[in-house]
């Protein structure tokens, strides 16, 4: 594939802020057409980004003969069925994290990828950030030793809409997200851990719904271990004091610890025995072009994109685990 023609099965903040322009800015990309279940919306995003062509219909965007490649940028629960039905037309897939609503249904996505060969990858872009370069270099380069502990730490405040009971975000509703708040949040933190220290073997957790202002989980404690026995622990509460706020992971080593965030960016900061070390790192404007960029060259033949659905499915089996799903 020499140059890549994407259709966007959905339009929503995602591909406004985070993805949608870096598919242009990549050389050798574009976007193709775009579709959306409101047609005034597809219409929009078209007009607004100059895409040729919207469609209200999944299907007709992927038999379209001029898209090559297909993003996808719905909520978790339609993932695995517009994906399965993109590579069954031979088309690849970049899919917004989490890979699906569960463990099973990545299942399914990676099953139709290996019986097709078509290949399917997942927006885990925060591997390719500068910022988290710089974190798992930290790491590997034994600065703070042996890493002998991990710990997560989540706290946010209810958003306005959270107190509409008629009108709640699809991110609280457990049908078409997969769970709460922590089902959209975790994923990139268990992600971006796992590359650190392998797969999560063991997980296990704790949940309550402590506000009431919606029927899932608003509040989730968790503990697991890594392949390479490492133990963790992890905190998300959605209902805090705004005072309360946190964005943190630590990372203890038996040299030294290492401080930061998944969400805010706040500075890197490693304490050693010879002091303490605060590390500003930019992103680029558009936080998902390295990773789209990975993509298209993979797609290209020029490089290898390691964000594939297999290396995702084990952040949807931890997930699943902490929240008792089986």
């Amino acid at each position: 594939m020499k140059f890549i023609k994407w259709g966007f099965i959905g339009c929503g903040d995602v591909t406004e802020r985070k993805s949608g322009p870096a598919f242009n800015e990549v050389e050798g990309s574009c976007i193709e057409a775009v579709m959306s279940r409101s047609e005034s919306r597809a219409r929009s995003y078209a007009e607004r980004h100059h895409v040729s062509t919207y469609y209200t219909d999944a299907q007709q965007l992927i038999d379209n003969s001029e898209v090559n490649a297909i993003y996808i940028a719905t909520p978790p629960a339609s993932h695995a069925t517009f994906a399965i039905m993109a590579m069954k037309a031979g088309k690849p897939v970049y899919v917004e994290k989490p890979l699906a609503a569960s463990y099973d249904d990545c299942a399914r996505v990676n099953r139709v990828s290996e019986q097709t060969g078509v290949p399917c990858f997942v927006a885990y872009y925060r591997r390719q950030l500068p910022y988290f370069q710089k974190v798992m270099e930290i790491v590997k380069s034994g600065t703070i030793g042996k890493p002998v502990n991990v710990q997560v730490r989540y706290a946010d405040c209810p958003r306005p809409q959270d107190y509409e009971r008629d009108n709640l975000p699809w991110r609280v509703q457990p049908d078409i997200a997969g769970g709460g708040y922590f089902y959209d949040m975790a994923p990139h933190q268990l992600d971006l851990l796992q590359q650190m220290f392998g797969v999560i073997i063991d997980a296990r957790g704790f949940t309550d719904n402590r506000a009431g202002l919606y029927d899932v989980e608003d509040t989730v404690s968790a503990c697991f271990r890594f392949e390479n026995g490492l133990p963790g622990s992890g905190s998300w509460c959605f209902v805090a004091h705004e005072s309360a706020r946190e964005d943190r992971i630590e990372i203890t080593g038996d040299k030294g610890l290492l401080c930061f965030s998944v969400f805010n960016f706040s500075p890197i900061v490693l304490h050693t025995s010879q002091g303490t070390e605060t590390l500003t790192v930019p992103n680029p404007p558009y936080v998902q072009f390295p990773l789209i960029k990975n993509v298209v060259e993979h797609l290209q033949g020029l490089a290898v994109c390691n964000c594939t659905s297999q290396s995702a499915t084990p952040v949807n089996w931890a997930m699943d685990r902490i929240l008792g799903k089986f």
